[in-house]
């Protein structure tokens, strides 16, 4: 358990439709944490994301930043999300390239790029997020770049199905992972 909470989920529901997307989700973020989401598709990583932030509404439990319940609307809405940025890494993004790929070739192919300095640019997203990571920003990152989030996660949270399977040191989760989706889910990330 975090000692100073900075977000907490508590029993967080959300449905869109008859869909379950997030199942009695439970997660604590400490000040100057960096929590690392990776999981299948489709297992609620994004909507997860959006809800701290209230671009998604849940149906129930409570989400809390900072000590304060999220506010609703108006200008307490506005001020929260001026504080907690959010940065989409896959939106519209090829599935058969790696982001690596994709975030060079919009650059390549609208900037002119060489394609090796495309890729030293896209390289430098993940290299300034280390390094506010080091500087005690507190993160919750929906990734799939596994090297990322072994070398500068405190946390790994994995998903399936809208629930959180497994919230560990990253070192642990890589090396011993206890549940058949998480040993599956690797066995299938890590071969590429």
């Amino acid at each position: 358990m975090a000692v100073d909470p900075l977000i907490e989920l508590r029993d967080v529901n959300k449905y869109y439709g008859e869909l379950h997307v997030l199942q009695d989700i439970d997660l604590t973020v400490g000040k100057g944490e960096v929590v690392v989401v990776i999981g299948p598709s489709g297992s609620g990583k994004s909507t997860l994301c959006r809800t701290i932030n209230r671009l998604e509404t849940i149906q129930s439990g409570r989400i809390r930043l900072d000590g304060q319940p999220l506010p609703e609307e108006g200008k307490e809405l506005a001020r929260l999300r001026s504080e907690v940025g959010m940065v989409f890494q896959s939106f519209n993004l090829f599935a058969h390239k790696t982001v690596l790929q994709n975030v060079s070739m919009g650059q390549v192919k609208v900037r002119g790029r060489k394609k090796d300095e495309a890729d030293r640019r896209s390289r430098e997203v993940l290299e300034v997020m280390q390094q506010l990571a080091r500087d005690g920003m507190t993160m919750v990152v929906v990734t799939h770049e596994m090297g990322f989030a072994r070398s500068a996660a405190n946390r790994v949270v994995f998903m399936a199905d809208g629930r959180i399977v497994e919230d560990r040191a990253p070192e642990d989760f890589f090396t011993h992972p206890e549940s058949e989706r998480a040993k599956d889910f690797l066995s299938k990330i890590l071969k590429h």
